[in-house]
C-alpha cells in the first residue's frame, strides 16, 4: 500500500492520515488510489469500530493537485476525437466505474467512508478544498478547527463537484445553501461550517478530539453502532414503511446476541464492556 496514506489500528480505532504534507495532501492519481485502498482495507477489518480521518502537515486536503489539473487540461486541448474524449472525462474518473460499484474510482475516495460499517470522523484543520472538502463530506462526523477553510471549489476551474459532493451536500445543508456554495466556491471558516451544517463542531485540536470521540464510540456495542449507521443513512432515502421495517430487522438482529448481553451485563456490574469484533 502506498505511503500517501498511513494508518494504524489501536483498540478498535483506525487512525487514518493523508500523508502528502509537502502538497497539503493534494489529490493526484497516487493519492486517489491510496485513499481507496486504505478505505477498502479498513472496510474488511472487522476489528475496526471507529475511524478518524485527518491530514498530516498544514491542512486536511488542498483538493486536486494543480499539476494533475494542468495535465488534464493539456490532454483535452487538442483537436479531434481523442481530445474530446479527454474533455468529457470526469476530473477524478481514474479508470471509470468498477463493475458492481455505484461510484467511479474518484468518487470512491469519498464514498468508501460511507461503506465502512464503523463511524468515520473527519478531523479538519487548515484547508479542505474541492475534492478535499468532498472527502470530508463522506465522513459521518466532521470536527473542524475554528480557522479551517472549506470550499466547494470546483467552480473556480469551470467545473462541477464530481466526487459525490452534489449528493452529500444536500444531506447536510438546505438546497439554497448547497447551491450558493457550489455556484460561488467561496471559502467557509470552520465556525461558519458548523453554523451551516457542513461540520459537526469546532475544536482547537480536531484530531485529538476526533480520536477521543472515536475511542468513546469504540467502547459501545459495535453491532449496534453499525446498525445505527445503516439506519440513519437510510433515513429520508426510502419510504417510512421501509425504514420502519429496517428498524425491526436491525433490533431483532441485536437482541440477546453476545454483544448486546455484554452491554447490559457490564452496565449493571459497573465495569467496562468487553465486546467481540463484528462477524
Amino acid at each position: 500500500m502506498s505511503d500517501r496514506v498511513v494508518y494504524t489500528v489501536e483498540e478498535g480505532v483506525a487512525d487514518v492520515r493523508l500523508n502528502r504534507p509537502d502538497k497539503i495532501n493534494a489529490l493526484d492519481p497516487a493519492m486517489f488510489e491510496a485513499i481507496v485502498e486504505t478505505g477498502e482495507a479498513i472496510k474488511a477489518d472487522k476489528s475496526v469500530r471507529a475511524v478518524v480521518l485527518s491530514g498530516e502537515g498544514r491542512g486536511f486536503c488542498a483538493g486536486l493537485d494543480f499539476g494533475s489539473f494542468t495535465a488534464m487540461a493539456e490532454a483535452g486541448s487538442g483537436d479531434g476525437g481523442g481530445g474530446q474524449r479527454e474533455r468529457d472525462r470526469p476530473v477524478a474518473d481514474l479508470g471509470g466505474r468498477p463493475e458492481g460499484r455505484i461510484a467511479n474510482r474518484g468518487q470512491q475516495t469519498a464514498w468508501v467512508w460511507q461503506e465502512i460499517d464503523a463511524p468515520v470522523i473527519a478531523a479538519v484543520h487548515g484547508v479542505a478544498l474541492g475534492g478535499g472538502c468532498q472527502i470530508a463530506l463522506g465522513a459521518d462526523i466532521r470536527i473542524v478547527a475554528p480557522d479551517a477553510r472549506l470550499s466547494v471549489l470546483e467552480i473556480r476551474w469551470g467545473l462541477t463537484p464530481d466526487m459525490t459532493g452534489t449528493q452529500m451536500l444536500l444531506r447536510l445543508v438546505p438546497l439554497d445553501v448547497a447551491k450558493e456554495l457550489t455556484f460561488t466556491g467561496r471559502m467557509v471558516s470552520g465556525e461558519e461550517a458548523v453554523k451551516l451544517g457542513l461540520a459537526t463542531r469546532v475544536s482547537d485540536n480536531p484530531r485529538d478530539d476526533a480520536l477521543a470521540l472515536a475511542r468513546e464510540i469504540a467502547g459501545k456495542n459495535p453491532d449496534a453502532v453499525a446498525g445505527a449507521k445503516r439506519l440513519l443513512n437510510m433515513a429520508g432515502m426510502v419510504p417510512f414503511e421501509d425504514g420502519f421495517k429496517a428498524e425491526e430487522r436491525t433490533i431483532g438482529s441485536l437482541i440477546a446476541t453476545p454483544n448486546q448481553v455484554e452491554a447490559v451485563t457490564a452496565f449493571f456490574e459497573k465495569r467496562e464492556p468487553a465486546f467481540q469484533d463484528r462477524s
